[in-house]
């Protein structure tokens, strides 16, 4: 039941009257569990069950530690929660990847070996929830927040249908508090709600799923496809990878507003970035400071030398790669980002590189610009091809046809790809130029200043163009699903 379904819209529509109608919060609260679980069964009822034990550990490892008086116990008790959700993610999103990779050590050194391989089935939002539970049981360890006795309201929390998924990751100490407050419908909030749900799915659908076809049609072969056909297939990935996760989480974001709550920003316009530092501070911002509140200073040495801190900044990042995904070309990807990120660490003086205020970016300004998309796309090439082979294979070839007039000629099937040919780089070239205008704002379609005709003209054309440039033979699945 993706966002982008039918069945979605129906199953929504039903809550949202439902829920407003009860008007008090436990029950609301009561209605929003039983239809994140309906949600979640309509992928796997098996998932969940395990959402329901993983929810239920913590949330006793939460009154366990409200307690406990003494560290050793306190420590035993979120060493339990550690382990038990760590080790269920480890156990079926790596599994497989450390048994393949232990069978090629043996086999290095001479044993004949055959492990057995795992028939396991990863459950879609696994990686998120978790991270919900656990930030929930190390800020109550560390006494940044009470735990809630509030059962219901915790389970609710955890499986919020809106986030379960793809996030944004919101912390318990900002969203379970908004749980166990009463709530009233907020007509200007619900239109704004409406407003970015609207540019969600035209992100996606429009956009991001067109660009999509571009994409596959090269990094599906690499050793078919040409330099160029490669190099645009990663321009276009770029901006399919961030169009259609900041779709969802404009989504997601827009549905928790129509339901009276304020989920977190996720993306803060990250292409218009100067540095490979202020990308990471604008893009997929709710697990990026999971990893830096939670890893980056939880690690020895974070207050040491320059070259220390580094060090773990290198460390966090191959982290983050490998929680997106069990394979070598994840942690290079992650590797790639935290070196790139290093030279803003040691320059002595940082420059502003602020862009508010600005109409057109300044020469200097674009071309710091263009050279952080250059090195995000780089690192893209490793997040994006099959494997660690292909993403070199595809690096090969950005150097050695970069002079060959007939690879040129392959562009022209990589435009014939997509249903709607070049006017999907047009449709791109437009948006880009409207975030650059409305960079200003949290999305946008934040045109309350704008006459009321000259708006519904601008929505009424959003859909009109979802309709008709939808292509019908994408999935309609978005790209964190996998994660």
């Amino acid at each position: 039941m993706a966002f982008t379904r039918l069945t979605f819209a129906l199953f929504f529509a039903l809550v949202f009257s439902l829920y407003w109608g009860i008007r008090k919060r436990t029950p609301q609260n009561i209605l929003l569990l039983i239809a994140s679980y309906i949600f979640y069964a309509s992928w796997d009822y098996r998932f969940c069950f395990l959402i329901l034990t993983n929810s239920l550990v913590d949330y006793s490892v939460g009154l366990g530690l409200t307690k406990a008086k003494r560290p050793g116990l306190r420590r035993a008790l979120l060493g339990i929660s550690l382990v038990f959700n760590l080790g269920l993610l480890g156990f079926f999103k790596y599994s497989n990847f450390f048994v393949e990779n232990l069978q090629t050590l043996l086999t290095s050194v001479g044993w004949r070996a055959s492990l057995p391989m795992l028939k396991i089935l990863l459950p879609v939002g696994i990686s998120f929830y978790t991270f919900k539970t656990l930030s929930y049981t190390i800020d109550v360890y560390r006494r940044q927040m009470k735990a809630t006795p509030y059962l219901i309201e915790y389970l609710a929390y955890v499986s919020f249908f809106p986030q379960l998924l793809a996030g944004p990751i919101d912390r318990a100490a900002r969203l379970l508090p908004q749980f166990l407050a009463p709530r009233k419908f907020n007509y200007q909030v619900a239109v704004d709600g409406c407003r970015q749900i609207l540019l969600g799915f035209f992100k996606k659908m429009v956009l991001a799923d067109n660009l999509l076809l571009v994409v596959a049609s090269a990094y599906s072969s690499p050793e078919t496809a040409t330099g160029p056909q490669l190099g645009l297939a990663t321009i276009c990935f770029a901006f399919q990878i961030y169009l259609d996760f900041s779709a969802y989480s404009d989504i997601a974001i827009g549905l928790a507003r129509l339901l009276g709550f304020d989920s977190m920003r996720n993306f803060a316009y990250p292409y218009f970035s100067q540095t490979m530092a202020e990308f990471w501070r604008k893009w997929h911002i709710s697990l990026i400071t999971w990893f830096r509140d939670y890893i980056y200073f939880s690690l020895p040495g974070v207050r040491g030398t320059r070259l220390r801190r580094a060090f773990n900044v290198v460390i966090t990042f191959i982290l983050s790669g490998l929680w997106h995904g069990a394979s070598w070309n994840f942690l290079v990807w992650g590797g790639i980002n935290g070196i790139a990120i290093l030279p803003e660490m040691f320059r002595k003086k940082k420059k502003n590189v602020r862009v508010e205020g600005k109409r057109l970016p300044s020469p200097k300004m674009l071309l710091r610009i263009l050279r952080t998309f250059a090195m995000t796309c780089l690192a893209w090439v490793f997040f994006r091809a099959q494997t660690l082979s292909h993403a070199l294979l595809i690096l090969k070839k950005f150097i050695f046809d970069i002079w060959s007039v007939a690879a040129y000629r392959s562009l022209t099937m990589t435009l014939a790809a997509s249903p709607v040919g070049g006017r999907i780089f047009l449709f791109l070239a437009v948006f880009i130029c409207v975030e650059w205008l409305q960079r200003h704002y949290e999305h946008p379609l934040a045109l309350d200043f704008w006459p009321k005709p000259i708006r519904w003209a601008v929505y009424t054309g959003m859909l009109w163009m979802i309709l008709r440039y939808s292509p019908t033979t994408v999935s309609g699945d978005f790209i964190y699903f996998k994660f």
